[in-house]
């Protein structure tokens, strides 16, 4: 009888280290997903809100902050899984030079154990300028 009791107490912490492996592997590729994603579009956004009339007739590169805020939601909300609940907030957006700061904060949902619940926000905060080596040639 006693070596049953082992046998049960060993299934038991197999079983609940399982879940806080699975719980913390779903936080920490949540972050990386949430950084790698928003470095990548916060870079084509940049690149697609450059305005080009701007660019062509001084030689500046200005950026539409209206058009890089659409086309990063846009680009954000295609590339990310639906499982989550995403809210972006965007900081620092400056049209020259082109720069901006945008926080992408992701919830799981509630998670219970026990009587206990809680909820986990991860936040991943992504800045970019955008730089070019060409000049206005006179």
């Amino acid at each position: 009888m006693k070596e049953s009791y082992w046998a049960y107490f060993i299934l038991a912490l197999g079983v609940t280290i399982i879940i806080v492996m699975l719980m913390v592997q779903r936080m920490t590729t949540t972050t990386e997903e949430d950084f790698y994603i928003g470095r990548e579009v916060l870079e084509a956004s940049m690149i697609d809100a450059v305005d080009y009339g701007t660019y062509r007739t001084t030689g500046k590169i200005v950026m539409s902050e209206q058009k890089f805020v659409e086309v990063f939601i846009r680009r954000f909300a295609e590339s990310v899984t639906n499982n989550k609940t995403y809210e972006l907030s965007f900081y620092d957006i400056y049209e020259e030079p082109p720069k901006a700061t945008v926080r992408i904060r992701t919830s799981n949902g509630t998670t219970e154990i026990g009587s206990e619940s809680f909820d986990v926000n991860l936040d991943t905060t992504a800045s970019g300028i955008l730089e070019t080596i060409y000049g206005v040639s006179k």
